[in-house]
């Protein structure tokens, strides 16, 4: 009916449930607002009433809460003048939102003290002529205290509210212990304000805004305790429920505070962008006050970061930087703040406003697992500071404070003379503090004199660190060593020069560069003209440019034959029997020569490192040769000769790879301990992309083997690594695709779509794979069904079937057809669930699988009752699944031994007679299912439903005691319906024949169909 024809009170009332059904806001109460108007045009008191209820409801939930109270008066004169135009709900209604009241005069501090106080009174005189307990009375007094700050006054109250019978009145249970366990958590009694919220947070109690508020009050007492890992879940999951509700500023501005004292600034930015109305909604100044003290507490934290100059979100109208938010808001809150306590006459909302703004981070980093901008990337300024975070020199510089320190001695002799010592202990114990100490030296020797050797070894230590650029100072290095008469050492600098430039695109050059080096080098060693060290330094030079050629043979036989290196075992040699065996054979050759060198000389820290390297080598050719158990046991001991060396940063590289081989041979403890010990010892020393790679790689080994909880705890610290290293989008997304996955398979369903929905749009068929797209989806669709949004799964299954429908293989593409059906049925859109189902049915006749089409035959009938198709469509759907079933058993029956029948997906690991009892099995539901279609939608085909009952009695019954349950549900439903037809001689027989075939069994479904079976004796006898 139009809206200028008017309404009649039915429609009136379906209007009203429709809007009560929208988002909240201002477009919610404006529907509000015309509805009281038709309601009006009526002459129907109640409908007027009803009318006011819902616009005060509506106002209520949002952030037009100063409205509520003009909708109220009115209703309480209309109790007041005519309280029989109330019927018993919009009674009940009246009184409950007195509560609504007293709470909405608190957040108004325009609303006099005094007006609340008497409110209270006539609260309390109303609720004991209607005759309801004086709980919610109390509860009400107790807001009001603790609002003022009257400690003695709200404890009193609190005892009575507690002490009070529940009614009616009373609060819903959730909502009263948020209430009670914010108090406790006021009053520093954390533990007790958890123990309060435990029934809340594990569902026991719920409400339209419970959990909601619960976990937002939650996220700070859990940071004071250190319970980081429930803190976590509770953003995650809160925030989710809180974020479309716009009547929940003050839960909001929970969440934005928890970002704040957490390290998570730039997650708090993201969460102030996405509700700029915030700053500015006036209709509930609390929560405003509450907002705009969050925002002050973020604006601080990012300014005392340096961040001051960083643009942020704010309030329209102007552009807003992190210095100046902070003024704004912080005057804001105390503005605000002053209001109130102008009204009560104390200093208590100010103080407490102050102490939130003033507080400090309670954890300096919680990752969250979602995509977020590390803080450090947040500005221009910020980012170019840490740019070099992937640089094995940005980490050293780090770590090597005090030399850096150190080298501020300038141009003191003696000073440099110690910071030379300690460069060359550092390189002759391989430590990796040697880069920053011989740059320390190099500042520190700047306009001295230095001797020849001296200024060898800083150039041949600068070269190091220059990548290409540093050749030609591998060069000059050479010449003063030798200059310095040390030949040994010049070709050592010169075979490192040669390794930098295989390393960029020269390696056959190199390799007849570093030839001639190690010719030199030997005879030098055979004439005693230089030391072992620096011939091992010649020949691991030689060993690693022959390893790079190696390693570009298999690349190119790689990119020839279409396929990507796993990252474990090889799988060939390149150019079998030509240019490739050679190129192995003399890699194997030089890394077993420098082997030979080596060993005789562990006593030498560095000995000891190229003889673990050459193991290392041999373990890489082992593994290009595919010979998986050899190298994993030869990265093995490489690993532990770096250890037994006191050189565990070394050791990192090859316990990851080995983690890598271990896995691909199934060993999955021992992959568990490599890549457990390759993220302990690369330990700080790691680079935030290091982290990363190695928390992803030890999530993934644990979740292989069914440890998703420490596995979840290893994929979100990769995520946050990835962040750190401005990988988010790569590297980041795949790691909170893992994420997800493992947080799913916890049953943190909540989480899990949180962490797979910041994954998705960085997820790129290019870098990630559309596989990995498409279980994000589903993965995605699997949560939302759990959280009851039906829709929202729906359009990610759709969406991934599309993405699977091009895939060779379309069992996946069936699959998520098949689910986006159920979510639709599920979301109230049976036509949309109809054409999903078909959809899905012809899939699974393409792929011959009976069993997906059957049940997709059958779930279409149910949809379709609800839809143009019908009680006809309906039928027609069903007696396909039927007929699907009988040609199914036909052909099973008639190509036994045959290769159709090895070909069948029914027959897929299983042999023929259990394909049978599989296809018997589908029949005997489909019967079932039909007959409880007909006996639902047809009451008058009683016969027709009794005759497919009947019909799956028969077949489960072929199946004997496997079916048993199936078979006895028939027979009930069918006594049920003879009952129905007044036959109760016959149901009375089917329930004894259910008791009989349960005669001595137990369990539980055993003992429910006794007692329904017993019940069905007891009706008929009545009869």
């Amino acid at each position: 009916m139009s809206q200028a024809m008017g309404m009649d009170f039915d429609t009136l009332r379906q209007a009203m449930a429709d809007n009560q059904e929208q988002p909240e806001g201002p477009a919610r109460n404006a529907r509000a607002e015309q509805l009281l108007v038709e309601a009006e045009k009526l002459n129907i008191p109640l409908a007027v009433i009803e009318a006011l209820g819902h616009q005060l409801k509506v106002y209520n939930y949002s952030s037009e809460k100063d409205k509520m109270f003009v909708p109220f008066a009115r209703l309480l004169r209309m109790w007041d003048e005519r309280p029989e135009d109330f019927d018993e709900y919009e009674t009940h209604s009246l009184h409950w939102v007195f509560k609504w009241m007293s709470a909405g005069m608190l957040d108004q501090p325009h609303i006099p003290l005094a007006s609340i106080e008497k409110w209270l009174g006539e609260m309390e005189h109303r609720y004991r002529l209607a005759g309801h307990s004086e709980r919610a009375v109390r509860g009400a007094e107790f807001s009001v205290a603790a609002h003022l700050g009257d400690l003695g006054r709200a404890e009193r109250a609190y005892t009575a509210w507690l002490a009070a019978d529940r009614d009616t009145m009373a609060d819903c249970h959730a909502c009263e212990l948020h209430s009670q366990g914010w108090w406790r958590a006021e009053r520093d009694a954390d533990e007790e304000a958890l123990e309060l919220w435990r029934p809340v947070l594990e569902g026991e109690y719920t409400c339209a805004h419970e959990p909601h508020t619960v976990l937002a009050s939650s996220l700070v007492p859990l940071l004071r305790l250190r319970r980081l890992d429930e803190a976590r879940a509770h953003h995650l999951r809160g925030f989710r429920l809180v974020r479309p509700m716009e009547s929940m500023r003050g839960a909001y501005a929970d969440h934005v505070e928890f970002c704040a004292l957490s390290g998570n600034e730039a997650r708090a930015l993201e969460l102030l962008a996405e509700r700029p109305a915030y700053f500015t909604d006036s209709g509930d100044p609390r929560s405003r006050l509450d907002f705009m003290a969050v925002t002050a507490l973020l604006m601080d934290r990012l300014t005392g970061l340096g961040l001051g100059d960083q643009p942020v979100p704010g309030p329209a109208g102007r552009e807003w930087t992190a210095s100046g938010l902070a003024v704004h808001a912080r005057g804001e809150a105390l503005s605000l703040a002053a209001l109130f306590d102008a009204r009560n006459g104390t200093s208590y909302v100010s103080e407490r406003a102050r102490g939130r703004m003033d507080q400090r981070p309670l954890v300096e980093r919680l990752p969250l697992g979602v995509r977020s901008r590390s803080t450090r990337h947040l500005s221009p300024s910020a980012s170019a500071a840490g740019s070099g975070s992937g640089s094995a020199a940005a980490s050293a510089s780090a770590r090597s404070s005090d030399a850096v320190a150190e080298s501020d001695a300038g141009s003191d002799p003696s000073s440099l003379s110690a910071l030379l010592a300690e460069a060359r202990r550092l390189s002759a114990t391989r430590s990796p503090d040697a880069v920053e100490a011989w740059a320390a030296a190099s500042r520190a020797a700047e306009g001295q004199e230095l001797d020849v050797r001296d200024r060898a070894e800083i150039a041949d230590h600068a070269a190091m660190e220059r990548g290409p650029e540093g050749i030609e100072l591998f060069h000059e290095a050479a010449e003063l060593y030798a200059e310095a008469g040390d030949p040994g050492e010049a070709l050592a600098a010169r075979a490192r020069a040669a390794y930098v430039l295989a390393l960029t695109g020269g390696p056959e050059e190199a390799l007849a560069t570093v030839s001639e080096l190690y010719e030199g080098v030997l005879a030098l060693l055979a004439n005693g003209g230089t030391g072992v060290s620096q011939a091992a330094s010649v020949l691991v030079g030689r060993a690693r440019i022959l390893m790079l050629l190696v390693q570009e043979d298999a690349d190119e036989d790689a990119g020839e034959s279409g396929t990507t290196a796993s990252g474990t075992a090889g799988s060939g040699t390149g150019d079998s029997g030509t240019g490739g065996d050679k190129v192995v054979g003399a890699a194997e050759a030089a890394v077993r020569e420098l082997l030979a060198l080596a060993e005789p000389h562990l006593s030498d820290v560095r000995m000891a490192s190229r003889a673990a390297e050459a193991r290392a080598m041999l373990g890489e050719l082992a593994a290009h040769a595919g010979d998986a158990e050899a190298a994993a046991e030869l990265l093995a001991q490489a690993a532990a000769a770096f250890m037994a060396a006191g050189l565990p940063w070394f050791a990192v590289e090859y316990e990851s790879r080995l983690a890598g081989i271990a896995r691909h041979l199934g060993d999955a403890e021992e992959a568990e301990r490599a890549a457990r010990a390759a993220l302990e010892h690369g330990g700080p020393r790691l680079e935030p992309m290091g982290h990363a790679q190695l928390h992803l790689q030890l999530a993934e080994v644990l979740g292989a083997t069914g440890q998703f909880g420490p596995a979840s705890e290893h994929a979100l610290e990769a995520a946050h690594w990835a962040d750190e290293a401005g990988e988010g989008p790569t590297l980041g997304a795949w790691a909170r695709h893992q994420l997800g996955g493992f947080l799913l398979r916890q049953g943190r369903w909540a989480e899990a779509a949180e962490i797979l929905e910041s994954a998705l749009p960085d997820l790129t068929t290019d870098m990630h794979g559309d596989g990995a797209i498409v279980q994000t989806r589903w993965w995605l669709g699997d949560c939302l069904t759990e959280l009851g949004e039906h829709r929202a799964a729906a359009e990610h299954w759709l969406r991934a079937a599309d993405v699977a429908r091009h895939w060779p293989e379309q069992r996946d593409h069936a699959m998520l057809a098949h689910l986006a059906a159920e979510a639709l049925g599920h979301a109230e859109l049976p036509a949309q669930a109809e054409q999903a189902y078909a959809r899905a049915g012809d899939l699974w006749r393409g792929l011959g699988n009976v069993h997906g089409l059957i049940r997709s035959l059958r779930a279409r009938a149910w949809v379709a009752l609800r839809t143009d198709s019908g009680l006809d469509g309906a039928r027609e759907s069903m007696t396909a699944a039927v007929r699907e079933c009988e040609e199914g058993l036909r052909a099973v029956s008639s190509s036994v031994g045959a290769e159709a029948v090895e070909a069948s997906d029914a027959m897929e690991g299983s042999d023929a007679a259990e394909a049978r009892h599989r296809l018997v099995a589908e029949l005997g539901h489909t019967h079932r299912q039909f007959g409880d279609l007909v006996a639902r939608s047809v009451p008058d085909d009683t016969e027709g439903a009794l005759a497919h009952y009947t019909r799956a009695i028969s077949v489960f019954a072929s199946l004997g005691d496997d079916a048993l349950d199936a078979r006895t549900g028939a027979e009930l439903a069918a006594g049920w319906l003879e009952a129905d037809l007044l036959r109760p001689a016959a149901a009375a027989a089917r329930a004894r024949a259910v008791l009989s075939a349960y005669a001595g069994v137990d369990g539980e479904a055993a003992q429910a169909r006794r007692a329904e079976a017993e019940n069905m004796l007891g009706v008929t006898e009545k009869a």
